[in-house]
């Protein structure tokens, strides 16, 4: 029997909860509770299309001609997004990622990511998916494992689903000021949102905004935490980004292939801006044996 094209699958339960993660990219296939889809996921007999669930590092979104300069030297990655003359979304989306520990609630997986051309850094990454009471709480680890400093950012890529079009969704997002891209979907300037149609601190109806926007200045709840809610006719969903994730991308899928166009609402926690690389902003200098710590989660 031939592989699934996401490879090995790992399940993970927790009373009615089911999280199923895959093994390229250590990517979040899917989670429901019950009946109810929570993610907007993939099948197992398809791939990860629209970056769905993946985990993005060692830097999240674009960078603009795959080119930074880092130490006095200028690196070259190669561009993913042909289209538009950006490398995006990282190195390890695409990669096989090991499991190292499995129980029935939690499953730790870990790669090693080489120096390559264009990211000459030694890596050592972890990913802990785990399920409790609470939902499910994401952990990822990166380890410079190299002689010098490195660059590095973390994101992930869910698509967060109330069980419909996200048109009819109400969406409560709590950040001051978004960036405004370019036509190659790099940041060119931030401004407050009040008064905007990018203000959803108090929540409102997506109808038919086309969301493909970074928003930062976040602001976080007694526990350290920014929330994202979806809520639905029925159901609802909030998505939980730890202290290390100052940015959070919010995508309404209306450049994904038609049947999958705004059936769900990707909220990606991100550690840094995209072009990080090459702007700085919340990029990480990871010094030799340090170790980045990045939580989030979902609360069902």
């Amino acid at each position: 029997m031939s592989p699934a094209p996401s490879g090995e699958q790992f399940e993970l339960r927790h009373g009615d909860q089911l999280a199923v993660v895959a093994e390229v990219g250590a990517t979040l296939r899917a989670y429901s509770v019950g009946e109810r889809e929570v993610l907007d996921g993939f099948a197992a007999t398809d791939w990860a299309d629209g970056a769905r669930g993946q985990a993005l590092m060692p830097w999240p979104n674009r960078l603009g001609d795959g080119r930074y300069e880092w130490e006095g030297e200028t690196h070259r990655l190669p561009l993913s997004e042909p289209e538009l003359g950006n490398a995006i979304h990282g190195l390890v989306r695409w990669r096989s990622w090991n499991a190292l520990d499995l129980s029935p609630s939690r499953a730790i997986f870990g790669l090693r990511l080489f120096p390559t051309p264009g990211y000459p850094f030694l890596l050592g990454l972890t990913i802990d998916y785990e399920l409790g009471d609470a939902g499910l709480s994401v952990c990822a680890r990166a380890e410079n494992l190299g002689a010098g400093a490195c660059p590095f950012g973390v994101g992930f890529h869910p698509y967060l689903s109330v069980g419909g079009p996200v048109d009819g969704a109400k969406l409560t997002l709590p950040a001051a000021s978004s960036m405004t891209l370019d036509e190659r979907q790099l940041p060119v300037s931030t401004q407050p949102v009040s008064r905007t149609s990018l203000d959803f601190r108090a929540g409102r109806v997506i109808g038919d905004a086309v969301l493909d926007t970074c928003f930062c200045d976040l602001e976080r709840d007694g526990d350290g935490r920014v929330r994202v809610t979806l809520a639905g006719a029925d159901s609802s969903v909030s998505l939980w980004m730890g202290e290390a994730f100052e940015y959070a991308m919010v995508y309404s899928g209306d450049t994904l292939a038609p049947a999958r166009r705004r059936q769900g609402l990707a909220v990606e926690p991100m550690s840094c801006a995209p072009n990080a690389f090459q702007s700085g902003l919340g990029l990480v200098r990871l010094e030799p044996g340090a170790t980045h710590l990045a939580e989030w989660g979902i609360e069902p």
